[in-house]
């Protein structure tokens, strides 16, 4: 019966509620592991995807431009859209005709076959979803090739890349001159592309078209206000010539070849707006214009200017700089860039404090490290298969079940510790607390106090206890500290030498 056009009406609310209860089933399940959660995530992107366009036929059937629902539901009572006296037993005989013709093409159709079980498949697929190494599955940013870029660039620096995690997120660091150029746009261009392909990757059921138009809204009011951090109006800088409407952002073309791209009247339209000559192919115009981008007008020949200019005194010798396409257009990636730093802030400050353990790390514990990281997947696959009863909450073991409860006393995994000097992190038991001293986050939090991580610091948490505890070892090694009731000497009227506090003593006891 899926001729019909009321049968596929049907049929698709029959689809559309089967997979809004599919939806909701998988969300009221909690995933153990990250891995689980994405894979949870991105089937319910793929369920509403089919829900949206299933719905989006099933309003152009209720739209019915051709009429074909109206003719189908007058033909049922055995009428016509185009003729009135039709015999409902003829329609009727008509109708049972399809059908039988339909069925016996379609065999299977005769048959009530439960789609339960086709539907419940979807609970148990995994979409593929492409992480790098680096990424371990969206846990941490790959910002190795950005990096890379920004190092080696005009606008960036030569720093580590902590350090570039902590301000690849602020393009307000960069001068307006540095960001209005091509390989400053290319930067952001790729900057941007990442960051939106991580967090569809990571954050599947976001609605990125949403939170951009928000951005973009925002965006176009500060713009036009010129409130812009960063792209306020200034005063003309060398290299940036005001057209009637438009700017040409010099700083932005590297070649004369480049320039010529604008095309001549744009071309003549920048020149004629410094008043130098607007005549000659569309390279001589090119070559003319892109002479001002290191020299000034005043010292540029007066044979490049045309009869009756003023030449460098036009408006007074100042030219009013206003934003241009390209500008704007900058402008808008560094603030959908800002936003999505926002939404990935977690994300950022995890892939930091991985670079930072790497640093702390040896290259054994990093081998180690890697091949659990490739162990990991695989226990974890083979878990999914297995409901664990764990009500306690109890830690896993070795063999991916739980931990006897005995075992979990007696290593006392219900007591939590906390290190002031590790961030308040906790540690549960006192096996890992005692071991926590040794790794890397509590070596961090040491190298950051400026305090030696040795055994004389075991049992500090605090930040003020190992403040104090490395004063009294300054003051007992005798590093820092003047101590001149004992090294200051004083000689009384005998000839006698004494300490300071000694001679305070006997003088005031009356005695010198």
């Amino acid at each position: 019966m899926s001729s019909t056009l009321l049968e596929v009406t049907r049929a698709s609310h029959e689809e559309v509620e089967r997979l809004e209860r599919l939806v909701v089933k998988d969300l009221q399940t909690d995933p153990p592991t990250n891995k689980d959660r994405l894979h949870q995530s991105h089937r319910v992107r793929n369920m509403i995807e089919q829900i949206t366009s299933t719905t989006h036929k099933l309003i152009e059937i209720y739209e019915d431009k051709d009429n074909a629902r109206k003719d189908e539901i007058a033909a049922l009572g055995g009428q016509s859209s185009t003729s009135a006296n039709v015999n409902v037993f003829s329609a009727f005989y008509d109708r049972l005709k399809e059908i039988r013709e339909y069925h016996r093409r379609h065999p299977a159709a005769r048959y009530v076959v439960d789609t339960n079980d086709e539907y419940e498949q979807l609970l148990k697929e995994e979409p593929v979803i492409e992480f790098t190494g680096e990424e371990a599955f969206g846990r941490y940013l790959d910002l190795h090739e950005l990096y890379n870029d920004y190092i080696n660039s005009k606008f960036g620096k030569q720093i580590e890349y902590s350090a570039y995690l902590d301000v690849f997120s602020d393009p307000a660091r960069i001068s307006r001159k540095l960001k209005l150029t091509r390989q400053y746009q290319e930067y952001m261009q790729k900057l941007l592309e990442y960051l939106v392909y991580f967090f569809e990757r990571t954050e599947p059921l976001q609605d990125l078209d949403r939170i951009f138009s928000k951005v973009i809204a925002e965006f176009e009011e500060q713009w036009s206000n010129g409130l812009v951090e960063g792209w306020k109006n200034e005063n003309h800088e060398d290299g940036n010539v005001q057209l009637q409407d438009a700017i040409i952002d010099l700083d932005y073309y590297s070649t004369v070849e480049e320039l010529m791209e604008l095309g001549p009247e744009k071309l003549k339209e920048a020149l004629a707006a410094l008043g130098l000559k607007t005549g000659g192919t569309v390279k001589q115009r090119a070559e003319r214009l892109f002479l001002t981008k290191h020299t000034p007008l005043e010292k540029l020949d007066r044979k490049h200017f045309a009869k009756g200019s003023r030449g460098p005194e036009q408006n007074g010798g100042t030219i009013t700089l206003q934003p241009s396409e390209d500008a704007k257009e900058i402008a808008l990636m560094e603030a959908k860039v800002q936003k999505l730093c926002d939404l990935l802030h977690e994300t950022i400050v995890r892939t930091k404090e991985n670079i930072e353990k790497k640093h702390a790390l040896t290259y054994d514990e990093i081998v180690q490290e890697r091949e659990e990281d490739e162990v990991q997947p695989e226990s974890e696959s083979d878990d999914e298969d297995q409901q664990i009863y764990n009500p306690l909450k109890l830690p896993m073991g070795w063999d991916g079940k739980p931990i006897p409860y005995w075992l979990y006393k007696l290593h006392g995994l219900g007591q939590e510790f906390k290190c002031e000097i590790c961030g308040n992190h906790s540690y549960w038991g006192r096996r890992a607390y005692e071991r926590h001293f040794k790794e890397w986050r509590h070596q961090h939090g040491m190298r950051c106090l400026g305090i030696p991580n040795t055994k004389n610091f075991n049992e500090i948490t605090s930040i003020e206890e190992a403040k104090q505890l490395w004063e009294k070892i300054q003051e007992k090694q005798g590093l820092n500290k003047w101590r001149p009731d004992l090294e200051e000497e004083y000689e009384d009227q005998e000839g006698n030498i004494y300490n300071k506090k000694t001679y305070t003593d006997l003088q005031r006891q009356g005695l010198i």
